[in-house]
């Protein structure tokens, strides 16, 4: 009852503040808010609910420019709670209108002539009679709704009603013709054996419908007078309405008022050397609307009479680039041409000329026929070259090509930003909007969730992204709902539509660290430092003071002892607590960080870093970058690490693992780098009763058991001291009992579960 008093005091105040100006009409707000009444509370309330609902029909109505079954029907559910709400009546009078607009007036009428046979003459006689019929239902229907208009809304919107009365004086002067044909063919298309017109019926006929022909080009000037008045929107209006995009913004208005300055002083006689340079650079990560600017980039130079057509030709380098010699500059020309008088956008230009790119790759023949079609030619200055692509990738583009370079100036590139969550999550609501649909409160905490879990690299589809979660939603929504009889719900998206596939079990990683074999010390300092990471998330969601979180964290022990194994646990466990995005491991050494060639280091370096984001870098013998020959090309890859972990922050955690000695060395290279790991985890090596247990596990998970002599047999094989390799270790004696008892059962006739199963003392003698 309390949230329902809330319901109605918040809806109270919005719409006070809707009918003072003082904020927007919100059709998602608007449609979420109503589908929380129930019918007791539209029954008290039931002006309010009314005219809310009047609201809704018609910021959906203004979105749509039309009328469909949704706005009908919310206007008839208003109309019976509050017949006399000023705004549904207004309404009332656009569905009017609509109807005018789809009436049945037909403009085609099939041919009369006196010479057909029987049969064809009674084919046009029903033809006729139908077209009547339909007149005849569609003026009933109208007049109804006519009358009702009449009498509640001359008072509210007597400018409309007067076009409707002027709309209906003319369409009632349909109804004579029709009537005439009517009486004329009505005998004749029920007719078995009347073979033809009479003469005054012919001529009845073709007079009433030469009257409906006249009537009918006076109802389409009077119905473009009403429907004609919706003026295509400009280019920058368009851009106004677009989420976010700020500067964007500015500079494209600051570009259109430059163009219209340059374009004034041509008509004036004043001359521009160099002419108004069209050609674009749209920088930007996925789904920024890089496309969306170019189109309207292409209208504003149409607007402004700048080309021809605001035509846009979207083409890459498959479209350009061919196999042999001179099909290339074929190929580039024919686009241009269909180009020609618009825009030829150019996505990922940058894959035109590849950096490893051998001899026989023509992406450089593209950009030289381009450049030469831009300046001289039959088509210099009747197109326009837009290109877009990720800023790094293009920038680099840029410079390997100067004369490409020239032909656009600076102030002719864009950057696109990211948009922030919260205009993703406006842009969710309205790609769901656009679908009929609606997002609950809840909903819109999942989808934040879901929209962070993806915001890991530049590979983020940012508008892209969001539109495949919203599209997801719906499908997990109909794909679940859809045998529900008892109640049906075409709406609402719910939190569960967006986390399918998310329901993250917190502890599943904590347990898989405590199933492993010994590392006791491991397992308290990894509990720990998640444990310190999580309760400082908290603190920081609860707008607490939060201590910075290291989580960068050093490794060291002998090989085998499980460092990999609890990394990748610790990527999972980080994930698990909202810390990381990805979870995942990436385990890379020296050979794939560290190039032969000097600047390679740091490019090779970035691309492993890239594949790690979100998750663990794992760096297996880490202080092998500062050793051997070329250790130059090493510390190149340790400063692109460090630059790495700061531009990155908490959307990246490296582990460094080796002998805890060697790290050190590592770690006194770069200040910078030892400053970024204080936390050092010691992995002991594993003891002899430990590396035991760790046999038997691996045997029972992998359907395997030691008999009693068996399991004497392995704990004297073992070493008392331990091994040097420890799991690994493990790992090969296993593998060896196994092919042993693999001999020995393959020669047993007919070998049951057990034989199968069972690791006997010969199996381990001979391992």
């Amino acid at each position: 009852m309390l949230q329902s008093m809330e319901s109605v005091q918040e809806l109270k105040n919005w719409m006070v503040e809707i009918k003072e100006g003082r904020t927007e009409l919100d059709e998602t707000r608007l449609w979420r808010s109503l589908s929380k009444w129930d019918d007791h509370l539209k029954s008290e309330e039931s002006q309010l609910y009314a005219d809310a609902l009047s609201h809704l029909a018609l910021v959906r109505f203004n979105r749509l420019s039309k009328m469909d079954s949704l706005i009908t029907e919310w206007i008839n559910e208003a109309n019976r709670y509050d017949p006399k709400n000023n705004m549904t009546q207004t309404l009332q009078v656009e569905i009017l209108l609509d109807e005018f607009v789809r009436v049945a007036v037909p403009s085609d009428y099939p041919s009369i002539r006196e010479t057909d046979h029987g049969s064809a003459k009674r084919k046009t006689a029903e033809a006729y009679y139908h077209l009547a019929e339909q007149f005849f239902q569609s003026e009933e229907k109208l007049k109804t709704q006519y009358s009702q208009i009449q009498e509640s809304a001359k008072d509210v919107v007597p400018e409309r009603v007067e076009t409707i009365q002027a709309l209906w004086d003319l369409f009632i002067q349909f109804r004579d013709p029709f009537l005439r044909i009517a009486k004329t063919t009505e005998a004749y298309a029920h007719s078995l054996d009347g073979v033809y017109y009479s003469a005054s019926q012919f001529k009845e006929l073709k007079q009433a419908v030469e009257e409906i022909k006249v009537l009918q080009k006076q109802w389409q000037e009077q119905l473009e007078k009403i429907t004609g008045n919706t003026v295509d929107e400009s280019a920058l209006n368009q851009l106004s309405e677009m989420i976010g995009l700020t500067e964007v913004k500015k500079r494209v208005q600051k570009l259109y008022q430059f163009l219209t300055y340059q374009k004034k002083r041509e008509r004036s006689g004043y001359k521009t050397k160099d002419g108004i340079n069209l050609n674009m650079i749209l920088t930007g990560n996925p789904g920024t609307g890089k496309t969306t600017i170019a189109r309207l980039l292409a209208k504003t130079y149409y607007e402004l009479g700048l080309l021809k057509q605001e035509s846009v030709l979207e083409v890459d380098r498959s479209q350009l680039v061919a196999g042999y010699v001179g099909q290339t500059e074929e190929q580039t020309l024919q686009a241009i041409e269909r180009a020609s008088g618009g825009v030829l956008f150019i996505d990922e230009a940058y894959s035109l000329k590849r950096a490893d790119a051998s001899g026989n790759d023509y992406g450089q023949t593209v950009i030289d026929t381009l450049v030469s079609a831009m300046t001289s030619g039959q088509y210099a200055g009747t197109f326009a070259v837009i290109m877009a692509g990720y800023p790094e990738e293009m920038r680099t583009f840029l410079r390997s090509n100067p004369g490409l370079r020239s032909r656009f100036p600076e102030q002719n590139h864009l950057h696109l930003p990211d948009y922030s969550i919260d205009e993703l999550i406006e842009i969710s609501e309205h790609m769901a909007i656009e679908n009929d649909f609606i997002l609950t409160e809840e909903a819109l905490v999942s989808l934040r969730e879901e929209i962070e879990r993806a915001q890991v690299d530049q590979t983020f589809g940012n508008a892209r992204t969001v539109q495949n979660l919203v599209l997801e939603a719906i499908f997990e929504k109909g794909a679940s709902e859809a045998l529900q009889e008892e109640k049906e719900d075409f709406v609402l998206l719910e939190a569960n539509h967006f986390k399918q596939g998310h329901q993250s079990n917190r502890q599943l990683a904590f347990s898989k660290l405590h199933e492993l074999v010994g590392l006791q010390q491991v397992k308290d300092e990894v509990s720990k430092l998640t444990a310190y990471a999580e309760v400082q998330r908290l603190r920081r969601e609860q707008n607490l003071q939060a201590m910075p979180v290291q989580l960068h964290s050093v490794f060291s022990g002998s090989p085998g002892t499980g460092k990999t194994t609890v990394a990748s646990i610790y990527a999972q466990a980080l994930k698990e607590i909202g810390l990381l995005k990805r979870g995942h491991l990436v385990r890379v050494g020296r050979a794939d960080l560290v190039s032969g060639y000097s600047g390679q280091t740091a490019i090779k370096t970035k691309e492993v870093i890239k594949d790690a984001l979100g998750g663990v870098l794992f760096i297996d013998e880490a202080y092998s970058l500062i050793q051997g020959a070329g250790s130059d090309y090493g510390q190149e890859a340790v400063a692109a690490l460090v630059e790495a972990m700061t531009i990155h922050d908490e959307n990246l955690v490296v582990v460094l693992a080796g002998y805890e000695q060697e790290i050190e060395q590592l770690l006194a290279v770069n200040p910078g780098l030892r400053s970024r790991f204080r936390k050092h985890i010691v992995f002991d090596d594993y003891t002899h009763d430990e590396l035991i247990i760790m046999l038997s596990h691996l045997a029972e998970r992998n359907g395997y058991h030691f008999t009693e002599d068996a399991m004497v047999e392995t704990k004297q094989i073992v070493p008392e001291e331990g091994h040097l390799s420890n799991g690994r270790y493990i790992d090969s004696l296993f593998e060896r009992i196994v092919q042993q008892q693999a001999i020995r059962v393959s020669q047993i006739e007919s070998p049951d579960t057990k034989a199968l199963q069972e690791i006997t003392k010969l199996d381990v003698e001979k391992a």
